[in-house]
């Protein structure tokens, strides 16, 4: 369905290379056949949050230079005023689903049952061209397209799944993180198909859902954020599921408590790893590769993966040692190229040597844990 998508993309309505595609909808199992058809025609896919309003979606469609829309019918009412502030025609606006809502067509009427070749690049060509477009602040500021290559985008997975060796194809992840994020779009859609494994959607979280699937689905790896695993320890409807699959979760977002680490350890028996990363880092820069209570760093986010550089500095630049708390600089190839049309927010994110600003404090010890 990927390549039929991308060969109707192509034939039917004139999508090409380098053109935007946004797509506005919660987790849907179609959501990965649009995204790889957009990329397959050789274009750029923008995801925005289903709930943004008007003006967010607005702007966002406006800045990323949208040509097109695939959305969820509960967003339409919002997609169609927002298409109408920037220019986009009701004719490019296609739903997910297999309805037709109000005139407007499922987004499988753009099937072609044809021989597809996706766009190829050459290795320079896949450095620098950008296939996907998340929204973020930054670190300071209004809301800037974050311009992810398809080099960042497999460079992280390939780091996030080279340190957990215990990784396969027999892995179930949870799919509750929203793919309009960069940490759910990487690593539950991108690092799952590279695997090999599956991903069981959940479109909005509710504790009691979340738990089902778990038991029913024999989920094995969350990626999940603190309010979650709150919910994990303290709510008495956890104790009527059976969760005893589960066998690793990778924290993100904002850090743990050595308390609520002790409690999923203990309680639960399952492998809590902190991370941390940024949109425009795609994302992530550190994973905890213990369980924290193993080596008692629990204000650890690990280590740096692999070809990822690292610096450490004060108000002034210059570069600290060990143990001395500054702002923390990272390079790497899963580096974002930069912010889309603004280059006063890129000379501010950068220094000379390429390094990216990520405005955090952080210090490394002299084992390497940051």
């Amino acid at each position: 369905d990927t390549k039929k998508f991308a060969a109707g993309l192509h034939d039917k309505v004139g999508f090409k290379r380098g053109d935007v595609l946004a797509i506005v909808s919660p987790n849907q199992v179609d959501y990965p056949i649009v995204l790889f058809g957009a990329i397959a025609a050789g274009g750029i896919v923008s995801p925005a949050n289903p709930t943004y309003t008007v003006k967010e979606l607005s702007f966002q469609l406006s800045n990323s230079g949208a040509s097109m829309i695939i959305s969820y019918p509960s967003c339409l009412s919002t997609i169609i005023e927002a298409a109408a502030e920037v220019g986009i025609p009701r004719s490019k606006i296609f739903l997910i689903g297999d309805k037709e809502v109000d005139g407007f067509q499922p987004y499988s009427t753009l099937f072609i049952d044809r021989e597809f070749e996706p766009v190829e690049y050459t290795p320079e060509e896949v450095k620098n061209t950008v296939a996907i477009l998340c929204y973020s602040s930054g670190t300071t500021g209004k809301s800037k397209g974050v311009q992810t290559t398809h080099t960042n985008i497999i460079a992280n997975v390939e780091q996030f799944i080279s340190i957990d060796k215990g990784l396969s194809q027999k892995e179930v992840f949870m799919g509750v993180l929203p793919f309009f994020h960069i940490y759910g779009l990487n690593l539950l859609l991108h690092a799952v198909l590279i695997l090999g494994a599956s991903t069981v959607l959940i479109p909005k979280f509710d504790l009691a859902t979340f738990c089902r699937v778990v038991q029913d689905y024999k989920v094995t790896y969350g990626h999940l954020v603190p309010p979650i695993i709150l919910l994990l320890v303290k709510d008495p409807t956890v104790k009527e599921y059976d969760l005893s699959s589960l066998r690793v979760i990778v924290n993100g977002a904002a850090p743990l408590s050595k308390s609520l680490i002790d409690d999923m350890l203990s309680i639960h028996n399952i492998t809590v790893k902190q991370g941390y990363g940024l949109t425009e880092t795609s994302p992530v820069i550190s994973v905890d590769d213990e369980k924290g209570s193993t080596k008692g760093i629990y204000r650890s986010v690990g280590k740096l993966l692999p070809n990822i550089e690292a610096k450490i500095i004060a108000e002034n630049g210059q570069e600290l040692d060990c143990n001395q708390p500054g702002q923390l600089c990272v390079r790497g190839p899963n580096v974002m190229k930069g912010y889309l049309n603004n280059e006063e927010a890129n000379n501010a994110a950068f220094d000379s040597d390429g390094f990216l600003y990520t405005g955090d404090v952080a210090f490394i010890d002299d084992q390497g844990q940051s």
